[in-house]
């Protein structure tokens, strides 16, 4: 499913207009990712929770040319599925 798609999902689910459930899709988006921007982390029940962690800095290899290179320090988002995601997708 793309965005386009889930959009009209929302609007037909939520009884919206597309032009609606667009501006709510994209209002949720930037509201969550602004809490993982700021290192909040995003708890939604029966979903699952967002979250930032850091990965360590580490020596890597280049594939093409077996050089070791030094791969620096990052923060990435997690994604935790609840409970009830879990259940559904089974």
């Amino acid at each position: 499913m793309n965005k386009t798609e889930l959009v009209n999902a929302i609007a037909e689910k939520a009884n919206l207009t597309k032009v609606q459930a667009k501006a709510a899709l994209d209002a949720t988006i930037a509201s969550i990712s602004e809490a993982l921007a700021e290192g909040d982390k995003v708890a939604l029940i029966g979903f699952g929770t967002f979250g930032v962690t850091e990965k360590g800095a580490r020596t890597g290899i280049n594939p093409r040319t077996k050089e070791t290179i030094k791969i620096a320090a990052r923060k990435v988002v997690k994604f935790k599925a609840g409970a009830e995601l879990n259940d559904k997708v089974k």
